[in-house]
């Protein structure tokens, strides 16, 4: 029998706390544009390169405050479960399918990490590496990784359990849904996934399924392609044969020394499906209907920055590589939906028993043939369509119960629309009730219902942020009737036309804004665009004004050091550090700030406790080297103080005199 069950899953766990107060402005950085492609592309392949990427940031608040102190948490568990499989998802997490059990085997088809720990991956900060991520609408690892989505249960008309997870996505203003199901006696998972544009224009859409599966030497990944198109992040978008490149065979992750992308052209036609098998022959195979194209490879090299980063996002030993699905070809584009369009396919997650002498032999013909044939006869092309067909009716059914509540922006919308009298932007399958709405919700519901943007005092947060055209013109209409003609107000339609790529509009908004009334909030904005127009006095002089009438705000003082750093002014920065509570002196980040700031003035004492083996960057970005960067400079320092310079005066002398220790080592990139 299959069944559905609401359970707990427990793990050690890092705090996530409350989201940042302040707007992302700087724009998130796309993997490619035009010039980084390699004439081995075909201009029917490029076609959509760079569409779409530049927006994710806005009007989401990053998630950066968390930690690397795990203690016992216990998250809230929804199974799917037949005699085959075990699927358990965290709807807490971003609706992460977590672990994917085969259970006459034992055998755990995932990456499952032990531990719950945050890091700076995805579009708003925090990510966490295990399981399936759902990464939905913008480039990246999506806004919603962690955060709460919808999770509900649907009944269909023969009795069978649906866990339903959803969200709205405020970026593109698009619903989000997904069906998980498991049949009675079924080896495959199915996961139906629909995105609606309920606008009247095109916009751009993403979708990549990030599947973490375990790496080992013996594992390999197989897909149905004899190239790739890979990116290496220190050079172009190029393509490669399959599955040899420069001498290795790329298809065992163990082979690849630096961090990069694989995604496999599966030729137009050709079933899509990807899969990583171990020496026995076994592991996860992903399949889908035929709109999710795309195939992708990702690991994190050999070398020690890779390696670092395995351990950084988990516990030692539990290394892993990714296999996923997209729309597009690539992650380096998103494609043009068109208004009203629909978009449904469906994905399928189950354990691939291959020949391992054909799978490991050295003709990849056969060894992708191999994995096709059983594939085909396991589950077949026709069936897999056909469940996308049958399921269309039980895709709109309302749930019978709701079991967790995402955000209160879908039933935000909802109600905005109800209003201007716009039709619906889902089926009833989807339920954003009044129940959802929140403190995030509460000034924009009344703006919608009153006319009314109410105020509150300077030294207050300003709230959650909206980049929505409807929202900005209901703002605008009550500035300029005089009911909302207040510092708020003016905060907020600043940051509107920021995301409308109105620059100059949003700091004519802000610097009205603190006319209206002085505000941290105000002036950190502009120091933040002042700095992203190169001027970098005036950022350190509204910053100097921000943290004036905030200095106990961790991420102000944070970009305010790092803006005097930029501009020369270590001893500033210093000051600024000496001033702060110890508990914020005491974050990661601002101990690498006063050591970057005491390297600058040749104080070589500051830094050595950043360089200690007990030291953790804990918000350290993903490609961010400024711990190897520290490193390198310090020891040519020390060495110009100790031995009158280096012969030849190189970094590259220092580089391989002093490679960094372990725990200082996240380099990616041979460059």
């Amino acid at each position: 029998m299959s069944e559905l069950s609401v359970e707990t899953w427990q793990m050690p766990a890092a705090r996530l706390g409350k989201d940042s107060p302040f707007p992302q402005l700087a724009t998130f950085p796309s993997a490619t544009a035009g010039e980084e492609v390699d004439d081995s592309v075909p201009q029917e392949d490029r076609q959509h390169f760079g569409y779409g990427l530049n927006a994710g940031w806005l009007p989401h608040r990053p998630q950066d405050d968390y930690d690397r102190v795990r203690r016992d948490r216990s998250f809230l568990a929804i199974v799917l479960e037949n005699d085959l499989l075990r699927a358990t998802f965290l709807p807490e997490v971003g609706g992460r399918l977590w672990s994917l059990v085969h259970k006459p085997s034992g055998r755990e088809l995932l990456h499952v990490n032990p531990v719950f720990q945050p890091a700076n991956l995805a579009v708003r900060g925090a990510w966490i590496s295990s399981g399936v991520e759902w990464n939905a609408c913008v480039y990246g690892h999506t806004p919603y990784t962690c955060s709460p989505w919808f999770a509900a249960i649907v009944r269909t008309g023969d009795g069978q359990e649906i866990l339903r997870l959803y969200e709205w996505d405020r970026t593109r203003g698009v619903p989000v849904q997904l069906d998980a199901s498991l049949p009675d006696r079924s080896p495959f998972l199915f996961v139906r996934v629909r995105l609606v544009n309920p606008h009247g224009q095109t916009v751009p859409m993403y979708w990549w399924s990030n599947i973490e599966v375990p790496e080992s030497p013996d594992v390999r990944v197989l897909a149905p392609a004899d190239r790739a198109y890979t990116y290496e992040y220190w050079g172009k978008v190029s393509a490669v044969p399959i599955p040899r490149h420069e001498g290795r065979d790329v298809t065992y992750a163990q082979n690849i020394p630096f961090a990069g992308d694989y995604f496999f052209r599966v030729p137009d036609g050709q079933r899509p499906w990807i899969t990583a098998l171990d020496g026995s022959g076994r592991g996860l195979i992903q399949t889908s209907t035929e709109r999710l194209k795309g195939r992708k490879l990702y690991v994190w090299g050999m070398n020690p920055g890779g390696r670092q980063w395995q351990e950084f996002l988990s516990v030692p030993g539990r290394a892993c590589l990714e296999i996923q699905a997209g729309l597009a070809r690539t992650q380096m584009e998103c494609l043009p939906m068109p208004a009203g369009a629909e978009w449904e396919w469906m994905e399928a997650y189950g354990l691939m028993e291959a020949d391992p002498v054909k799978i490991h032999g050295p003709n990849w013909e056969f060894a992708v043939q191999e994995v096709a044939d059983r594939l085909g006869r396991a589950l077949p092309r026709e069936f897999l369509e056909s469940e996308l067909a049958r399921t269309s009716e039980s895709a709109s059914r309302p749930p019978q119960q709701i079991v967790l509540r995402g955000s209160g922006w879908g039933g935000l919308e909802r109600r905005r629309r109800e209003v201007a009298g716009e039709p619906p932007f889902c089926s009833a399958g989807l339920v954003f009730d009044d129940a959802s709405l929140g403190e995030d919700q509460r000034p924009w519901l009344s703006l919608l219902t009153s006319g009314d943007f109410p105020c509150r005092g300077a030294e207050d947060e300003p709230g959650a942020w909206m980049a929505q055209p409807e929202w900005r013109q209901m703002l605008e209409r009550a500035i300029r009737q005089g009911r909302s003609d207040h510092w708020l107000s003016w905060l907020h339609l600043g940051l509107m036309r920021f995301a409308a790529e109105d620059r100059a509009g949003a700091t004519e908004a802000w610097l009205h804004s603190t006319r209206l009334t002085p505000s941290a909030w105000a002036y950190r904005n502009l120091a933040e665009a002042a700095r992203l127009d190169g001027d970098l006095p005036g950022a350190v002089a509204f910053h100097q004004r921000a943290h004036e009438l905030a200095p106990r705000l961790r991420p102000l003082a944070t970009e305010y050091c790092e803006a005097l750093l930029a501009a020369g002014r270590p001893r500033e920065a210093l000051e600024v550090i000496r001033s702060l509570p110890e508990a914020t002196q005491a974050h990661s980040r601002m101990r690498l700030l006063e050591a970057r700031a005491g390297l600058a003035l040749g104080d070589l004492e500051r830094v050595a406790p950043v360089l200690a083996e007990d030291y953790e960057l804990v918000d350290l970005r993903e490609g961010e080297t400024s711990l190897s960067d520290l490193w390198f400079a310090y020891q040519a320092k020390r060495l110009a103080r100790t031995e009158g310079g280096l012969s030849g005066g190189t970094g590259e002398d220092v580089q391989s005199r002093f490679p960094p220790p372990k725990h200082l080592d996240f380099r990616v990139t041979p460059h």
